[in-house]
């Protein structure tokens, strides 16, 4: 497992902040919530994985560097 560095985690967290709503793009878990899920986010904790409570009830978090999420609250730039 890679380890996250300290500028990157509070990059990450200023990113996803508890809260903000999240689509999962790719998470390679049998548990995995399916693809498209959205999700509010619950923070990240101190090894980057931004933890997340599913709309589906699921409550795997999102592993940094291995899995992929995007922020569905923010408006698209143009």
């Amino acid at each position: 497992m890679r380890m996250i560095r300290p500028e990157q985690l509070r990059l990450l967290r200023e990113a996803y902040p508890k809260g903000s709503r999240v689509e999962l793009i790719e998470m390679d878990d049998p548990q995995a919530p399916p693809i498209g899920t959205h999700g509010t986010v619950l923070g990240v904790d101190d090894i980057g994985s931004i933890m997340v409570n599913w709309d589906n009830g699921c409550g795997l978090s999102v592993a940094w560097g291995a899995d992929i999420c995007r922020r569905i609250d923010v408006p698209k730039s143009l």
